[in-house]
């Protein structure tokens, strides 16, 4: 239980997520920093809270909505699960396609994501057990990567934590903590859908603790690590024509890691191929939400939804 969440936020999505203090609200280190813990610290309850679900209730999250819902009214929430995960997934593959590309001239954002696409078509096809095992290892080459991006890279994001930074307004606090606490809450009705076949017997406190520091462990670093680069990027040229006026997440984590040579390189291509670990789970509930919607659609094979989720 908590490789698969630790996997899933352990990437270059949670880490794109933090650069939009610094890139976008004009935020500097410090205050990115203190916002990014205070949120992560309490956004991350949820979807640990909802995660205990799965395993006492043996349903899916879609499922469990007509408790509250009712049965006819539980539709409501399930399209909208239905559009909201394949936006989700449609974002994830961007990122990665977007680091793929800045490996090679050769590369381009589209084929990018056409390769991620299909990595994650093949895992989630695989089915439950095995995205499970996947996740279990899919967190090594980015912690990997922000091991070395921090090594790398230090000097620089030290010689930036005095550099001047205009003063954020209460609107941009609150938009940067928006994004932060959204992209954290968006997996609460994902997260009982991966413990339907554990033990009912489980200890919930267990699975509550497990999830939660899963979830903070995995996005407070990638927060932080996605803050503490975007902001010092400006103030570095190699860094700042990597990230493209703060377009391409894949681009800046590349040019860090550019001294390090061809390690580098299959660093970063190792990163974009891991974005499967957050793209899987989110197709496959793409697929078992579409199936919840009505029984008709429950009667259609699991398979067919995730092909028409690859297609778009």
């Amino acid at each position: 239980m908590f490789f698969v969440w630790f996997s899933a936020n352990m990437n270059i999505l949670t880490f794109s997520t933090g650069t939009a203090g610094p890139a976008y609200f004009s935020l500097g280190v410090h205050g990115s920093l203190i916002i990014i813990v205070i949120v992560d610290l309490v956004a991350c309850l949820l979807p640990a809270f909802f995660s205990v679900f799965g395993p006492k209730l043996g349903t899916r999250a879609m499922v469990q909505a007509r408790f509250s819902w009712g049965y006819f009214g539980a539709i409501i929430p399930t399209v909208l699960n239905v559009f909201s995960m394949q936006g989700f997934l449609i974002l994830n593959c961007i990122v990665g396609g977007q680091t793929l590309a800045s490996l090679s001239s050769h590369l381009n954002d589209t084929l990018g994501i056409v390769i991620i696409g299909i990595i994650t078509l093949v895992v989630t096809f695989c089915g439950y057990r095995i995205i499970h095992w996947y996740e279990s290892i899919a967190w090594i080459p980015s912690v990997i990567a922000f091991i070395a991006m921090l090594g790398v890279g230090y000097p620089q994001l030290r010689d930036n934590q005095s550099a001047p930074v205009s003063q954020a307004t209460v609107a941009e606090v609150i938009s940067f903590a928006s994004i932060l606490a959204s992209s954290v809450l968006s997996w609460c009705t994902m997260t009982p859908d991966y413990g339907v076949y554990h033990s009912p017997a489980a200890s919930s406190a267990r699975i509550f603790l497990y999830t939660y520091l899963a979830f903070f462990t995995a996005s407070v670093t990638a927060h932080t690590l996605g803050a503490a680069f975007a902001a010092a990027a400006p103030n570095v040229p190699a860094w700042n024509a990597g990230f493209d006026d703060s377009s391409s997440v894949g681009g800046l984590l590349y040019s860090v890691l550019l001294p390090t040579g061809a390690f580098g390189k299959l660093l970063t291509a190792l990163v974009a191929l891991s974005t499967p670990s957050a793209c899987a789970p989110t197709m496959y509930t793409f697929s078992t939400s579409f199936m919840a919607v009505a029984p008709w659609f429950a009667a259609v094979p699991r398979w067919v939804y995730i092909l028409i989720s690859e297609g778009m």
